[in-house]
Formats: structure tokens, C-alpha cells, sequence
């Protein structure tokens, strides 16, 4: 298919013309523009556009999808009709960015900085529950733990614990790596300065509060003004002050400084002053507002602890949505290094909870296989501590499941607060969340849970019974058709973005059910990368998830490879970013490999080649490597979508075979072919 240039200019108009453009760029899927206001984008316009196969805004960015193979020649027309200058993502997002309050860039700021840590801080919670588990009293036995009566398993115990409380103790060192990372420094000038702020040689933290009283406070005579000698064992807020400082000063450094000296200069000059101002006046400081916020939000539940739990439990899930959300594992980990206990986690795993029952009772609700599908896995992933499938892919859809588990947790929230049920770690949240609360509080939580499973789950029931019936008496569509096909449909009646390459077909096909009469040319593709292949919707991506490109299936890998799915030719490989592969099969067939979402933003960082555009590869022959771990340590997610772009003629359907999968093995796409096609 080729690019009309009148069909780029629609889009341009509908999007409020190349004034509107502020930046522009694009991926291997679609065009994406920070506008300078997104009010003015003529939606109709865009769906009544045969190149456009959907849009959404994220982030501050919008974007409209275009489809693999055609999208550089889109954005080309785009260039040359609004004579803007080549931009990449990077500079959309920067241009994103400023459009947001302050208020959004800092939350913004936050999660880039605490999503990369939660790995570290989720595993370091649930060993941290396992230790509970073995040294709580009341548990197995009465008025004794584990350990005591049985005494073999004590050193056990304790290497547990060391290994669990070591993410919390260097935590100023994690935070140092990633704020360095985001900021835009260096990671490793980042994790000195963390590990300075724990030096052995300084008081802990969490000795700081009897040496007071006592005291016994260690300081420095700094020519005559005194400087405590304590460590930030398990503090965020002076952590992320010093390293933004660490940041700037190294930034002005390397520019000032001649290439020749900035080894002995850049690094030494940047660590010695941010580590003094950490210790004279950013520690200070910020340990002082810190222990502010925490009395403020203390204050709060301590005054008006049913008001408190009402609010923060009901209105978690639609932070969630905003992303502000993150914010609050800054004062989780305040009030655990400060009072001993955060009340605000155990709350958030009731809203897991609520969340996941609300769409597992869709499952009861609605009659599409498919959405019965979402529902049921992404409440799976809700119980389990990650409620974004569940809360973007079912709840927020239907409106009413959100609402209805808003106000289990909300109810739950009230329940744990005024019982100040408390955690003693950030640990893994949903129906695993009571390792990681306080013995004493485990009867009060789990009456909680229940009220979080029951009520979300029989509202959601009820009152989507009487919608349902309401819809039909009226003669209305069913809600699931008219939300959760509108965008198949859409994919299905849109035109193929991909290009005819004249490549000439023959028969690489199976025959399914050869002795039926309604047998059919099927193509079956091996998996490309090793994992387990899930359905699309778990893609946190609309544009893959809703399948406005086309059909297919993702696959979470375990291995960094990307291999050849059958014999073919390699219709394009994104030089640059190397993060993504188009295949064409003999049959014409062409299937997009995309690994990772959002992955272009590493320009080709983890990603290696071994394959170009144009070459001819048989099923099984490694196409790309990549590295799982630099993925995830720039904020992305390794999930990878398989796609059969829409619109292709000898594709009559797509089959998803979801399930552990072996690359070049397994069977997880099964494309059912036109007689057209063969």
C-alpha cells in the first residue's frame, strides 16, 4: 500500500494543522506529536481516514497509528508538508513533558525514578514476609514463633533476613542509580553517592533515634559548625535532592572541562561537593521536610482515621490510572524508616484485590469469549499485586466493575485504618499482600479481603445484570459489543498497511482437517522468542492491546532471542533501534516482531542484528538478540507483541495458541488463509 500524500495531509488538518505540531516523530508502528493543544484534534476526521487505523493520547503524546512498513513513508510526507524538522521520541517526550503542570512532571519525575526499583523492593518485601512468617509469635504456635521452638531453623532466619533487608538498607544507593539514570547523569556517579550516604563508618539511621535521647549523636566539627555523623539508611527524599545536585554539577563539569581532564576532574569534583551539601544542608533538610510529610499524612489517619482510609482506599485505583500512585511509595518508605510501619500498603493491596474481584465478575456479565478472556486473566494478574491489565483493560472499559471495587476498597480502607492495621514493608500486594502485614494485624486484614472479594464482586454482578437487561428491552447493543468489538471491527473493515512486494506465492502451508469438507489452508508460526505467549490484551499498549494494527499474540520472554517463525524474506528491519522485524512468508503473509514496547526510545542500546532488510532466512535462524535486563532498567516492559498487520487479502483469520512456548518450536499463531492466498 502506498502513502497518499492528501491522505497525510488529512491528518495533519485533523490534528489541527502544522501549527498544532509542536514535534514529530515516529516508530515502527505509528506517528507520535506533542501538540501544542490536543483540544483540537478532529477525531472523526482521523477515523474517517483510511491511513489512520487509530489514535490515543498517553503521556502528552498523541498518536496515530499508521501500520508496519509504511509508517517511515507517512512520516516523510509529514516532513515535507509541514516542513518541521526530523525529531526523535526522545524530543516528543521532552516536548510532552512541559505541556504537564508541575505537579504532573514531578509525579511524572517519581515513577520514571521508583518503577525500575520495584523488582528489587517487591522481592526484598516478600522475603521480608517469609522471615515474618519464621520468627512472629501467634502464628504456628501460641506466644512462640517457629524459630524458638524449633531452634535449627534461627540462622536460617537471619540469612533470610539479611539478604531482604538489604534492598532497604542500600535503598539510597538504588535511588541514586536510577534518579542519576533519569536525570541524566551518570549511573555510577549515582550509586557512589548512595553508598556514601550509608558509609559504615557513620551512625545508622535507624540508631539515630535512641543515640538522641541518649545523647550519644556522633557529629563532625566542620571549622566550627557541628554536622551529625548519620547515616540515610532507608531514606528516599535526601537521596533524590543529592543526586538531581550530583546531576547538574557533573553536566556543567563536562562541559566546562577539557576532554584530557575529565577523568581526574568531572567525577572527584562532582562526588566531593554534592557530598558535602548532601551532609550539610540537603540531608538536614530533606530529613526534616520528610519527617513533615510523614507527620502530616500521621496526623491525618491518627485525627480522621476513618476519613483517611475512606479516601486513600477507594481512590487508589483511579491514582492508578493517573500514575499518581507512584508517588506514595516515597511516603511508604518514610513511614516504615520513621514509625516503624506503613498503614497506606496494606490499603493498596485491598484495592488490588477489589479490582481484580470487580473483573472477574465481568466474566458472569458479558457475553464476548474474548472480553471473558481478559477478564479472567487480568483479575489473575489483580490478585496477584498488578492491577493495570484489569483496571485499563476491563474495569475502566465498562466504567461501572471500577466503581464498584472504588468502594469495596474504599469500605476495606476504613476497615484497616481504623484498626491501624500497619506493614512493615512495601512488599508484593493483591492476595499475597498479608506477608508483608504485621502478625498482630493478619485477622483484621483478611476480614478486609473479604469484604474486597465479596462486594466488588457481587456489585459488579448485580448491577451488570440489570444494565445488560435495561440494553436489550430497549433493543440498545450489548455494552461489550459496542466498547470491546468497536475496535476489531474497525481493524477489520480498514485497509493493509503493508506493502505488495511482488514477491511470488507458493504453498508453505499445512492442511488442517484434510478429510473434512471445511478444511482450510492454515499457516502456523513457530514462536519467535522463547517465553510464554499471552493474548494481546495483556500488552500495555492500546495500540497492540486493542489490536488496532491487527491480530496476533505476545509473548513474555525468557531469552533474548529472536528467531525466524518460518522460511521467508526479511521485509524490514529498523536499522536504528533494532528493536523490531518484519518477515514475509511465501504465501505473501507478512508478520511484525516487535520486541519490548516503547523499546525504540533505547536507540538500539541491548539490541543487536543479525539480519538485514532484504535477506532470505529459514524457520529457526536467529533475527535478533536482545537484553532483557538493559530493557527493564530503561522503564520499558520486555512483553513483545506478534502481529499479523490487519488488512492482508489472503488472511481469512488469526488463531491465538497462548501458553509456554519454545522458540522455533511451539506453534502460538495460527493464520488461516483465502483461497486467494494459496
Amino acid at each position: 500500500m502506498s502513502v497518499k500524500r492528501e491522505d497525510v495531509e488529512k491528518i495533519v488538518q485533523a490534528i489541527g494543522g502544522k501549527d498544532n505540531i509542536e514535534v514529530a516523530t515516529h516508530c515502527v508502528t505509528r506517528l507520535r506529536f506533542s501538540l501544542v493543544d490536543e483540544s483540537k484534534v478532529d477525531k472523526q476526521a482521523l477515523d474517517d481516514n483510511e491511513l489512520a487505523k487509530g489514535y490515543f493520547s498517553t503521556q502528552g503524546q498523541f498518536q496515530v497509528i499508521i501500520g508496519p512498513g509504511i509508517v517511515d513513508k507517512a512520516y516523510d510526507e509529514l516532513i515535507a508538508i509541514t516542513g518541521g524538522q526530523r525529531a526523535t521520541k526522545d524530543d516528543v517526550k521532552s516536548a510532552a513533558i512541559k505541556h504537564k503542570s508541575p505537579v504532573q512532571q514531578f509525579i511524572k519525575t517519581l515513577s520514571d525514578i521508583f518503577i525500575p526499583l520495584l523488582p528489587a523492593l517487591v522481592t526484598a518485601g516478600l522475603l521480608l514476609g517469609i522471615n515474618n512468617l519464621l520468627t512472629g509469635k501467634d502464628i504456628f504456635f501460641a506466644a512462640k514463633s517457629l524459630v524458638e521452638v524449633y531452634p535449627q531453623w534461627a540462622d536460617f532466619a537471619a540469612i533470610v533476613n539479611t539478604i531482604a533487608s538489604t534492598a532497604f538498607t542500600f535503598l539510597p544507593a538504588l535511588v541514586g542509580w536510577s534518579a542519576a539514570t533519569r536525570f541524566g547523569g551518570s549511573p555510577l556517579l549515582g550509586v557512589v553517592l548512595g553508598l556514601i550516604l550509608v558509609n559504615p563508618g557513620l551512625m545508622s539511621a535507624y540508631d539515630y533515634a535512641a543515640a538522641l535521647n541518649e545523647g550519644t549523636v556522633p557529629t563532625w566539627n566542620l571549622f566550627g559548625l557541628h554536622i551529625n555523623a548519620v547515616g540515610y539508611q532507608g531514606q528516599v527524599l535526601p537521596m533524590l535532592v543529592a543526586a538531581y545536585v550530583l546531576v547538574v554539577i557533573e553536566k556543567w563539569l563536562n562541559r566546562k572541562v577539557p576532554d584530557s581532564l575529565k577523568l581526574l576532574v568531572v567525577a572527584p569534583v562532582a562526588l566531593l561537593v554534592t557530598g558535602f551539601l548532601a551532609f550539610v544542608v540537603i540531608g538536614p533538610v530533606t530529613f526534616t521536610l520528610g519527617n513533615w510529610l510523614t507527620d502530616g499524612v500521621v496526623w491525618l489517619f491518627d485525627t480522621v482515621p476513618w476519613l483517611g482510609g475512606l479516601l486513600y482506599g477507594g481512590l487508589y485505583a483511579p491514582l492508578v490510572i493517573t500514575g499518581m500512585h507512584h508517588t506514595f511509595l516515597a511516603v511508604d518508605l518514610q513511614l516504615i524508616n520513621s514509625t516503624g510501619g506503613t498503614f497506606l500498603w496494606p490499603m493498596l493491596a485491598l484495592s488490588n484485590i477489589a479490582q481484580g474481584a470487580a473483573a472477574l465478575a465481568m466474566m458472569f456479565v458479558i457475553r464476548s469469549q474474548k472480553m471473558k478472556s481478559l477478564s479472567a486473566t487480568t483479575s489473575i494478574t489483580a490478585f496477584l499485586g498488578v492491577t493495570e491489565p484489569a483496571v485499563f483493560g476491563v474495569n475502566v472499559r465498562f466504567k461501572y466493575p471500577l466503581f464498584m471495587g472504588m468502594i469495596g476498597s474504599a469500605i476495606g480502607g476504613v476497615l484497616l485504618t481504623m484498626n491501624d492495621v500497619r506493614a512493615f514493608a512495601v512488599g508484593v500486594g493483591g492476595l499475597p499482600g498479608f506477608l508483608a502485614v504485621n502478625v498482630g494485624d493478619w485477622s483484621i486484614f483478611f476480614i478486609g479481603m473479604g469484604i474486597c472479594l465479596v462486594l466488588p464482586f457481587v456489585g459488579t454482578i448485580v448491577y451488570g445484570k440489570i444494565v445488560t437487561r435495561k440494553q436489550a428491552a430497549a433493543g440498545e447493543p450489548v455494552e461489550e459489543e459496542d466498547l470491546a468489538e468497536r475496535d476489531v471491527k474497525k481493524v477489520e473493515n480498514a485497509q493493509s498497511p503493508i506493502p505488495n512486494t511482488g514477491n511470488e506465492v507458493v504453498s508453505h502451508t499445512t492442511t488442517a482437517n484434510a478429510g473434512s469438507k471445511d478444511a482450510v489452508n492454515v499457516l502456523d508460526l513457530a514462536a519467535p522468542i522463547q517465553g510464554k505467549a499471552v493474548l494481546l490484551e495483556n500488552v500495555p499498549d492500546p495500540a497492540f492491546a486493542e489490536k488496532q494494527m491487527g491480530e496476533g499474540i505476545a509473548i513474555e520472554p525468557t531469552e533474548g532471542r529472536v528467531v525466524a517463525p518460518f522460511d521467508g524474506t526479511v521485509a524490514h528491519v529498523i536499522d536504528k533501534s533494532k528493536h523490531a522485524v518484519i518477515l514475509e512468508h511465501a504465501t505473501g503473509v507478512q508478520v511484525l516482531i516487535h520486541v519490548g514496547i516503547d523499546t525504540v526510545g533505547l536507540k538500539g542500546s541491548g539490541f543487536k542484528a543479525h539480519v538485514a532488510t532484504g535477506d532470505v532466512v529459514k524457520e529457526g535462524q536467529l533475527l535478533l538478540e536482545f537484553d532483557q535486563e538493559i530493557i527493564k532498567a530503561g522503564g520499558y516492559a520486555t512483553i513483545s507483541p506478534i502481529i499479523i498487520p490487519a488488512g492482508q487479502d489472503m488472511v481469512e483469520s488469526v488463531e491465538e495458541i497462548p501458553g509456554n512456548a519454545k522458540e522455533g518450536e511451539t506453534p502460538v499463531i495460527r493464520v488461516h488463509l483465502t483461497g486467494a492466498g494459496v
